[in-house]
Parts: structure tokens; sequence; C-alpha cells
């Protein structure tokens, strides 16, 4: 029977049947599934699987394959060397960020913009907490994510600004919400759907175990079942992979069209003279602090590449 995973740690997951909608609590059959080996966690919300009931268990299953995901978010994750996987098949990614309280992070959003590009997945931006002050270099900032072709919501859920605007745009759609903790993430999902973040809380604290890392997502359903919020845990860092220093600037599309006009093959847009990029950042072309993102991102990459 097919199924869709909706939350899972430490290869036990919770499979909601698609032909019978009676959620199980499911394990892997055997030791491993037999797919690619390259993410840290074999399974995340939003996969589809294929389970067998366990005869006389009517709440208990085994999982015995992966359906080919048609995207995901994933980041790095040091201690495993590997992928790991935080949500997929979603129709897009929402970066949750605050202007103040937590400080506005547009690295972070630099970031998931290059892992989601990697798994094939939209991002759109959503600025909570918009009813404190945003300082200019926070709209300047957003106002150029405006440009590059990403939509930019704005949302308080202290006076209800943008939260209409936001259900009617994720009306029938599964999408995931990712952001730092603070921004408010669990309280926008509380009002687009009624306790839901604290139906994140409990789903953790039971899945937990009594370990202190619940760092996994879970699928929480709208009212009327037409579609999820996939809700990832509160991120700390994104870390890339599977790009190299040479490469880095063809994931930032606003320095494409300059990279031709630079006077060096391969310029990597730091010392180099005669370089169009650094040239338009100090015209005022590319964002000064997308630039400084991208020479951060540069410096990590140069780093690890010595390191191994």
């Amino acid at each position: 029977m097919k199924g869709l995973v909706l939350w899972g740690i430490n290869n036990i997951y919770t499979v909601k049947g698609l032909d019978d909608g009676v959620t199980r609590e499911c394990r892997i059959k055997g030791k491993k599934m037999d797919f690619e080996t390259r993410f840290y966690n074999p399974l995340s919300a939003g996969d589809f699987v294929e389970f067998e009931d366990i005869p006389g268990e009517s709440e208990r299953a085994l999982l015995l394959s992966r359906y080919d995901r048609k995207n995901y978010f994933a980041r790095w994750n040091k201690k495993g060397r590997a992928l790991q996987t935080l949500a997929v098949n979603m129709e897009t990614l929402y970066c949750i960020v605050s202007p103040e309280s937590p400080p506005f992070r547009p690295r972070f959003i630099d970031r998931a913009l290059i892992l989601a590009e990697q798994g094939h997945l939209d991002v759109s931006i959503i600025l909570n907490k918009c009813d404190q002050d945003i300082p200019e270099w926070v709209a300047q900032r957003l106002e150029y994510f405006k440009a590059m072709g990403i939509p930019v919501f704005k949302t308080s859920c202290e006076t209800g600004e943008g939260i209409d605007t936001l259900k009617k745009e994720l009306q029938g759609k599964t999408v995931g919400f990712a952001g730092q903790s603070g921004v408010g993430k669990s309280t926008i999902l509380n009002q687009l759907i009624p306790g839901a973040g604290q139906r994140t809380a409990e789903v953790s604290e039971k899945m937990s175990r009594g370990r202190h890392t619940t760092n996994f997502a879970v699928m929480i359903p709208y009212e009327d079942e037409s579609g999820y919020i996939i809700d990832t845990p509160g991120i700390r860092d994104l870390l890339l992979w599977g790009i190299e220093s040479p490469d880095l600037s063809h994931w930032f599309p606003d320095f494409q069209n300059l990279e031709t006009e630079c006077s060096f093959n391969g310029c990597r847009h730091l010392q180099e003279p005669g370089c169009a990029v650094k040239e338009a950042v100090e015209a005022g072309r590319i964002n000064t602090d997308r630039y400084e993102s991208y020479s951060r991102m540069m410096s990590e990459l140069m780093d690890n590449e010595q390191k191994y």
C-alpha cells in the first residue's frame, strides 16, 4: 500500500495510508531500503512510501520502498558527513524571517536559495513581525530579493496583517516552512491552522523519547485537508554541499550576466582586477550585503577544500 510520511526520527516513522487514511507507526523492513545512500536520513516528512501491514497489528507496518522525490530541501550534516533532508515534495519553501527580534538574517535566505535550487524547489520569503520597525537596509534587501523574482510576503500575527493573503496563497498546496528560532514560525502556523504549533510540540516530545534533539519536520494538514504545511525545526545554520569554490558564482543568478565582462576567465570576484561583479557592487547594481554573503560562502568553501 502507498503511504505518506508525516514525521519520523530514529528510523520510526508515522505514515498515513493514502487508501484508508489510517496512520501507522512504521519501521523499515530489513536493515535498509534499496535507494541512494547519500542522505543522512533515509526518509523525511513528505516522502511517499510503499508499506505492508503487520498481521494482527492494526497500527503498525513495515516500510518496503520509497517513491521518487520531485524535490527536496537538504543541508550538509557535518557530524554525519552526509546530506540531511529536512522536507520533500513541496510546491514552495517559505523562508521565514523577522526584521528586528530576532535580527534580520538575509544570509540565511541566501543559503536557503542555493540549497532549494539544488533540490529543484521554489522559494518565497515571509517577513513576519512586520509590525516591528523595518530598518532601511532590511527593506532594501527585500526589494533586491523581489527584483530577483522571489515573492516576498509580510505578516504580523499581532495585527493580522498579511495573514489572509498568505492563507489564500497556500490554499490547496503542500508547502514547507523554514526559519531560525524566534522568527514566529509557530505563531504563523497557529494563525493558518489552529493548534498547529501545539501539535508540533507534542509530536516532538513524543518522538524525541527523552533526547534533547528534535531535529525533524512534521506535516500538518489544513483543516479542510486540502494540503499540508511541513513545519521544519528551527534552523541555526545552513551548510552548503556539493559546490566547489570556482562554481559558487553560478548559484548567484544576479552575478551571471556580469561574469563574461570580467577581465579573467574563472574570476572568483574577490581580489581579481577588472572584476565586473565588484564594479557592479561599487556602482550599487549588486547589493553590498548580498556580495558580502557571497564572499563568506566562498571563504567557507575554500577553507573546506584545504581541509579535505
